[in-house]
């Protein structure tokens, strides 16, 4: 049983994922939809949490001040709507939960900056998800293609249709 339901998640697993510790500063882009439109938010702040990492319900919450208000984030690091994570900075903390991150503010909320390579980090390239996204990309351009064609012909069948009938006008006039 255990087998079979590694199997089902092994599909919808992501095959890397940036290794998002508690203390780093990170960027997350999300998309968002907003009815058929489709656009990428992104979400910059703390991790001070990160949850089952080697599963598929690895999360992480990432905590930012909005207008001096604490907002705070929770993201499955598998999901299909976080486009990417990106690490801007790491910080040292000896800690996997950093709940007093909460009642901090101004210079006591910064966190001691480690050196770190950002661009080793951050890279990840997924071969099959970048076929993915272009195999999406050529559907809605041939789809995108297709109803400019459809549109072309009932353009010219109504082009058709105002001749004829500016033909029979002129033959009654």
């Amino acid at each position: 049983m255990n087998a079979l339901i590694k199997q089902v998640e092994s599909k919808y697993t992501k095959r890397q994922v940036v290794d998002v510790r508690s203390g780093d500063n990170v960027k997350v882009h999300q998309k968002i939809k907003e009815g058929n439109k489709e656009r990428i938010q992104i979400f910059e702040g703390l991790v001070i949490r990160t949850d089952r990492k080697s599963s598929m319900t690895s999360t992480i919450t990432v905590r930012r001040l909005a207008s001096g208000v604490g907002v705070e984030k929770s993201f499955l690091l598998h999901s299909p709507l976080i486009e990417k994570v990106e690490i801007t900075k790491r910080s040292k903390v000896r800690r996997k939960y950093l709940s007093y991150m909460r009642a901090r503010s101004g210079k006591s909320a910064r966190l001691a900056a480690m050196d770190f390579d950002k661009n080793a980090v951050n890279d990840i390239s997924d071969p099959e998800a970048e076929a993915e996204l272009v195999r999406i990309h050529e559907e809605q351009k041939k789809a995108h293609e297709a109803q400019a064609a459809e549109k072309a012909t009932e353009d010219a069948k109504l082009e058709a249709k105002a001749a004829e009938v500016e033909a029979r006008h002129k033959e009654n006039s």
